[in-house]
């Protein structure tokens, strides 16, 4: 019999693998379109589910909710970018993703359920989809779009070797603003209705100013090591 500290985090599990199920069946998902949703539905709510044991959190909240219905959309580009599925069904789907990252911001805060937990949970779900769509942008502009989507997780990997790579950064509305023109302007790049060059020309703009984004934020650490 499960203890009433099990119970959300496998209800948060079957919630989120229920709504991936939703999704990739809408999407008309083939077998490796199946097996990669279902994979990442898996890693995805089965890390927010340690996450909520280990907080002790006691209600999922709405915010997250919405949260893990985006993951869900996630995990449908993910199957769409594996199977190389048409432009048009990638870039309707992803940008309904983007779409509801403001949607679960605005009911954490006008519900009064804001979480450091979700807050991380909807980054690590915007950095994922970030990279799927660079992945798939790279195929036809070249491998360098990838740096878009790695970015954060070669940060993430250097500051395991480096302490003060791992000291909290204070909030910044340039950060969140260069986040999510990289989103932006992969979704315009792969959906092909720029010229060539101008896309290429997007993407490489949105790649330098998320580049000088990080290198500020390590300079700050620098600084306060």
């Amino acid at each position: 019999m499960l203890s009433g500290g099990a119970v959300l985090p496998l209800r948060a599990v079957l919630v989120g693998l229920a709504a991936q199920a939703v999704v990739l069946a809408v999407l008309r998902a083939g077998a490796w379109g199946w097996f990669t949703g279902v994979a990442f539905a898996a890693v995805t709510c089965g890390t927010l589910a340690v996450g909520l044991a280990r907080t002790g959190t006691r209600s999922l909240g709405a915010a997250n909710l919405v949260t893990l219905v985006r993951a869900a959309l996630v995990g449908g580009v993910t199957a769409l970018v594996v199977e190389a599925r048409s432009p048009a069904w990638v870039v309707a789907v992803a940008a309904l993703a983007l779409a509801m990252d403001f949607a679960d911001g605005q009911v954490a805060r006008r519900t009064g359920t804001a979480t450091p937990l979700g807050a991380r949970f909807d980054m690590e779900i915007d950095a994922f989809l970030l990279l799927v769509l660079s992945v798939y942008v790279a195929l036809s502009q070249g491998w360098w779009d990838v740096a878009i989507g790695a970015w954060r997780y070669l940060y993430i990997g250097a500051g395991v070797l480096v302490g003060w790579l791992r000291l909290p950064l204070p909030p910044s509305l340039a950060r969140k603003t260069v986040a999510a023109v990289q989103g932006v302007a992969l979704v315009v790049a792969a959906s092909g209705l720029l010229p060539s060059g101008l896309a290429v020309a997007s993407t490489a703009t949105a790649l330098a100013a998320l580049t000088l984004s990080f290198l500020r934020d390590i300079g700050w650490q620098y600084r306060h090591r």
